[in-house]
């Protein structure tokens, strides 16, 4: 009988293990082959990625952090460990599957999550309180998105931010860096091998603010 129960709990654990582990996996794919044009990519970003990604970062003077397309939360740990106590991360995605998995997983007061479209930063920017966020991150899949709703994306993230502040995209295709220095003062790249597939990295950074632009 005491065989039996240990066999019992120790395949109960197994299985919570398992669920641990593929849990976000099987989330993020089934979001994938739900909307592909809007996920990007079957897996989630690798460490290597996330970490070059996020190192040129500002983090002692970072209020307010922005991810667009944030799937089942890749970088939200690796955000929320960087972010001050006073900071925030504001997630912003148009599938409700990974809004909803944020939410249930997702255990701090600093996180906030919402349903909808990257368009309307500006309005969700505003709704916790800010004017301007600090850092915008994007993984959302630019080069299938309709030409002028990717440009509107820009354009909106360009004006919310800060000066002195920037927009990070990771990509595996030229597009969203080609649209960030379209619409930032200065851009600077990367590229990471180690991700599967590799992907470009672009930083754009707003040196100036609506006050000294040119006429």
């Amino acid at each position: 009988m005491n065989t039996e129960i240990r066999s019992a709990r120790m395949e109960k654990r197994s299985r919570k293990r398992l669920g641990q582990m593929f849990g976000p996996i099987a989330v993020f794919f089934r979001g994938f082959l739900e909307a592909p044009r809007m996920v990007g990519s079957v897996i989630p970003s690798s460490r290597t990625t996330i970490e070059a990604m996020l190192e040129r970062v500002d983090w002692e003077n970072c209020r307010l952090f922005v991810e667009y397309g944030p799937g089942v939360g890749t970088f939200c740990p690796h955000i929320l460990d960087r972010l001050p106590a006073d900071g925030k991360l504001l997630v912003i995605d148009t599938n409700e599957r990974f809004v909803d998995y944020l939410k249930r997983t997702v255990r701090d007061e600093r996180f906030h999550a919402r349903l909808g479209s990257a368009e309307d930063v500006e309005r969700f920017v505003r709704q916790l309180g800010h004017d301007k966020a600090d850092f915008v991150l994007s993984g959302l899949p630019v080069s299938t998105l309709p030409e002028d709703v990717a440009d509107r994306i820009v354009a909106a993230t360009q004006r919310v931010l800060r000066r002195g502040g920037a927009f990070l995209t990771y990509q595996f295709r030229p597009v969203a860096r080609d649209l960030t220095e379209a619409h930032f003062d200065r851009v600077e790249t990367d590229f990471v091998w180690r991700n599967v597939p590799p992907c470009i990295l672009a930083w754009g950074w707003k040196e100036r603010g609506w006050q000294d632009s040119p006429a």
